[in-house]
């Protein structure tokens, strides 16, 4: 493995399981499409075991509503079946970066506030969503659900580590229960 921190390591997926009997892990993405491991070029897999290994992703496609990986030198599905539950990280200095875009790791734990200054708690979590995804805001035992579309967040400052948002008429009443 070459030489990279554990801090440096980002979270992108988990092997489910093998597929066939070529070696090919199906995956399931936390990253979105399969450029994001493309791109990459190599991954790092933690088993149940804990040890990581840095291995080369020569392809991923799409199959139902996972992924198919085939990494180097991994020919055999019971070479595959020692990688069934292994986390898949990449190096976060491999991420790309599009205009005004924002990783998930990074939108967690930064303070939301609403336009008029009212702190409403801390994004504790990600919700993927067809149509957008939801940031669930939590302080203390209530939690508040975000959509993450340019209606209503309005500003994330990483910097400051602060997204601030403008509460539609009924937004923060649909959380109430």
């Amino acid at each position: 493995m070459s030489q990279v921190s554990s801090g440096s390591l980002l979270i992108v997926g988990k092997v489910i399981r093998p597929h066939g009997k070529r070696g090919l892990l199906r995956i399931a993405s936390y990253a979105g499409p399969e450029a994001s491991f493309l791109d990459a070029g190599s991954v790092f897999l933690r088993p149940v075991s804990g040890e990581i290994h840095e291995v080369r992703v020569t392809s991923v496609n799409a199959h139902k509503n996972t992924f198919l990986m085939r990494l180097k030198d991994l020919r055999s599905k019971d070479e595959a079946e020692a990688y069934k539950g292994a986390d898949i990280l990449i190096n976060k200095d491999t991420l790309v970066r599009e205009e005004d875009e924002c990783f998930w790791y990074e939108l967690l734990g930064l303070k939301v506030y609403l336009d008029t200054g009212d702190y409403l708690g801390r994004v504790s979590h990600i919700i993927s969503a067809r149509s957008n995804d939801v940031y669930v805001v939590r302080e203390g035992e209530k939690e508040i659900f975000i959509p993450a579309t340019h209606e209503v967040v309005k500003e994330i400052d990483l910097e400051n580590e602060k997204m601030v948002i403008s509460a539609m008429e009924g937004l923060l009443d649909l959380n109430e229960v």
